[in-house]
């Protein structure tokens, strides 16, 4: 069953967002904070929602900490735990943590089948096509052809930037165990994994990450903004 609005939490505990608009429209999942380290996405999320941020169309659901054990520790996985990145589809029975949260999470997926998941991300190597990996400054995407919205928001991004280090490239980088991968494959959404470079000033990158999420949901239409 989908979710009702308003904030639903999960067990193993995790805290959701819901929101639904008063036109109808798709529906936006666009979570932060499943790798504790990379902590830009969780606040740009955080300083959104505390701003009112709202569908105009559609619903939008929004997790601000997918990890919270490694977000507190400010570390990858929780101390002692696993890679929550690397845990999906889940397991409902498992003894961690991590693939019971995981497999309760592909359930709310399942049930609502969002048409674009959105999960934010940094890295600490800026992108070089010559050196794999590296992802700063990208949109990781698995599919092909590359979805459209891709190259639109970072059109706009690369017409907003600061510097020429800003610069912003889609990076086609599949990883058949990723949870953004996993989850394409279930339900055929477009799945999106945001990429900053961890050489920018935190409140730099915050702001990036916020304006991502704010030209995605623009161009999937579920909030239509002037």
């Amino acid at each position: 069953m989908p979710l009702p609005a308003g904030i639903t939490w999960f067990s193993p505990t995790l805290s959701l967002h819901v929101f639904d608009a008063p036109e109808p429209g798709p529906t936006a999942l666009v979570q932060a904070g499943i790798h504790g380290d990379e902590i830009a996405g969780v606040h740009a999320l955080a300083e959104l929602l505390e701003e009112q941020l709202r569908p105009t169309h559609g619903r939008l659901i929004v997790v601000p900490v997918m990890n919270p054990p490694a977000y507190r520790a400010r570390e990858r996985m929780a101390p002692g735990g696993l890679d929550l990145n690397r845990c999906f589809p889940g397991d409902a029975d498992a003894a961690a943590r991590e693939p019971r949260l995981a497999r309760r999470f592909m359930d709310l997926v399942l049930d609502e089948r969002p048409a674009l998941v959105v999960t934010l991300h940094e890295s600490k190597k800026r992108y070089d096509p010559a050196v794999t990996p590296s992802f700063g400054q990208t949109i990781v995407y698995g599919v092909d052809p590359r979805p459209a919205i891709i190259d639109r928001t970072i059109a706009a991004l690369n017409a907003e930037r600061e510097s020429d280090d800003e610069h912003w490239d889609p990076l086609f980088y599949p990883v058949a165990t990723s949870s953004t991968e996993v989850i394409v494959d279930a339900i055929g959404c477009v799945g999106l994994c945001i990429e900053t470079w961890m050489g920018f000033p935190e409140r730099r990158r915050i702001d990036m990450q916020r304006r991502v999420v704010e030209l995605l949901l623009h161009d999937l239409g579920v909030r239509r903004v002037a």
